[in-house]
């Protein structure tokens, strides 16, 4: 799936977000850490994720409890293999997590 393909369903998923994901984009958005622009639902690869710093290639994910579930676990592992493999890093936390 190409970039221009994902930004419909990133789109949809900015606007879907939970409270915890609206938390962290209150302390993200707009260059609020150091002055790195932050994009949120970002496309990267075949994938949409959270939060991406772009120039860091840096990606932010926030799990909630389904992802403590082992097929959804094995799902993330796989999918944190690939992003990482296009040269990002990516950094989760959970939902639970301060």
């Amino acid at each position: 799936m190409t970039t221009s393909r994902l930004t419909p369903r990133s789109r949809g998923l900015r606007q879907s977000g939970g409270l915890t994901e609206d938390r962290i984009w209150a302390r993200l958005r707009g260059g609020a850490v150091d002055g790195w622009k932050v994009r949120r639902q970002h496309p990267v690869g075949c994938f949409v994720v959270d939060f991406a710093c772009v120039p860091l290639r840096l990606v932010i994910e926030l799990d909630g409890g389904v992802h403590e579930r082992d097929e959804v676990a094995l799902n993330d592992h796989y999918r944190q293999q690939e992003i990482e493999a296009l040269g990002w890093t990516l950094v989760r936390f959970t939902n639970a997590e301060p």
